[in-house]
C-alpha cells in the first residue's frame, strides 16, 4: 500500500482504501472529578485529571476486492501482542500511543464456499497514555 494511501496507521497495520479502512471513527475524551467529604456541607469535586481516550473504528473489508480474507485476523493478532502501537493519521498527526481493546467482526454475503463477500469490524482502542522517562523530558512533556 503506498504512503499516501492511508488513513491511519497502528503499530504495523495500515488502514486505507487498498484494505481494511473504517467508515465511522469515534473518540471519547473523559475527566476524572473525585469526591471529597466535608464536614457540615455538601462533598465538593476535586479534579484530578484527564481519563483515558477511548476510539472505536468502524468499517466494512470486501475481501475478493482488495486486501483479503485476513485482515481482521490481522488486527487480533496484533492487539495479543500486548504492546501499545503508535498511531499516525493520513494528514500527518501523531497521535501517541494506543492499545487495542476489542475486535468484533461480522461476515455475510456467502459464496458457496463459506467466503465472505462483506466483513464489517470494530475496533475499539484506549489510550496507553504518557510515561515519565527520557522521551517524555527531551520532548517538553507533550
Amino acid at each position: 500500500m503506498q504512503l499516501g494511501l492511508v488513513m491511519m496507521a497502528l503499530g504495523v497495520f495500515r488502514f486505507g482504501m487498498a484494505g481494511g479502512s473504517y467508515q465511522q471513527f469515534s473518540r471519547t475524551a473523559g475527566y476524572r472529578w473525585q469526591r471529597v467529604d466535608r464536614i457540615g456541607r455538601a462533598p465538593a469535586l476535586q479534579y484530578t485529571g484527564p481519563d483515558a481516550e477511548d476510539l472505536t473504528l468502524e468499517g466494512v473489508i470486501y475481501p475478493h476486492f482488495k486486501g483479503g480474507l485476513r485482515q481482521v485476523e490481522l488486527m487480533r493478532l496484533q492487539a495479543k501482542t500486548g504492546l501499545p502501537m503508535m498511531m499516525v493519521d493520513g494528514l500527518g498527526w501523531v497521535w501517541d500511543r494506543w492499545t487495542i481493546t476489542r475486535v468484533e467482526e461480522r461476515k455475510s454475503l456467502f459464496l458457496a464456499d463459506g467466503a465472505p463477500r462483506k466483513i464489517e469490524f470494530t475496533m475499539n482502542l484506549k489510550s496507553y497514555g504518557q510515561d515519565n522517562g527520557v522521551l517524555s523530558s527531551f520532548f517538553g512533556g507533550l
